[in-house]
């Protein structure tokens, strides 16, 4: 509520007046480790979260160039796009189990067919390939909402730079102070909770984020 973090809340207030959507629900997290995030189906049931750490270490135009982001996240609709893609991704997962059981136990009626072994090949390679790229799609997805946001927020806020310094820092210290976050929920947060663990930028929910800051620093102060 106001009362328990009048300055939050009067930032998420404001930032919504200016973008025209109603007010979210706001939570603040236990934890040293700073990160935000944002959920709800839709404007008028959406929350934004942020950690006691994220609250510590930024200053009033970091703070605000980061609820602007998640409120952009929130208007975009990116939490329902975001379970689009992973329903998706789920479901030609599944289709390639059931190809991969086909190849195992069905493919020896086409033994004695022309082209059985193709058949069964090509349905191991389907099975194999299939959720590579289901997960390679779902996390592009997901590192373009994250450009659209940072671009978002930056506008609503009026303070690029501001953003960009809170980038810097909460990507420093996620290093130094990692979260136990659950990899399925990961793409939520504004900085990757998991960036220790990632080893390709090609597998990971979020960009580089060097090349976010470097976006964020071209934009011009609105």
């Amino acid at each position: 509520t106001e009362a328990e973090a009048p300055e939050l809340y009067t930032i998420v207030k404001n930032l919504t007046l200016r973008a025209s959507m109603p007010m979210p629900r706001v939570y603040i997290i236990p934890g040293d480790t700073p990160n935000a995030f944002a959920t709800g189906r839709n404007e008028q049931h959406a929350v934004v979260a942020v950690t006691e750490g994220l609250l510590r270490i930024l200053n009033r135009d970091e703070l605000e160039g980061v609820i602007a982001h998640e409120l952009t996240h929130i208007r975009n609709r990116d939490i329902l796009i975001g379970s689009i893609a992973a329903t998706l991704a789920g479901a030609i997962v599944m289709l390639a189990n059931m190809a991969q059981w086909a190849a195992m136990f069905g493919g020896g009626r086409h033994d004695d067919n022309e082209g059985g072994g193709s058949n069964i090949f090509g349905l191991i390679l389907m099975a194999i390939l299939a959720p590579l790229a289901a997960s390679l799609i779902q996390m592009a997805i997901s590192r373009s909402r994250e450009f659209m946001a940072d671009e978002g927020g930056a506008r609503i806020s009026g303070k690029p730079y501001g953003l960009a310094g809170a980038l810097e820092k909460l990507s420093r210290a996620s290093r130094s102070i990692p979260m136990d976050a659950n990899p399925s929920t990961a793409h939520m947060f504004i900085v990757n909770p998991l960036t220790g663990r990632s080893l390709m930028n090609l597998f990971s929910t979020h960009p580089p984020i060097e090349e976010r800051i470097s976006r964020l620093r071209s934009m011009r102060p609105v």
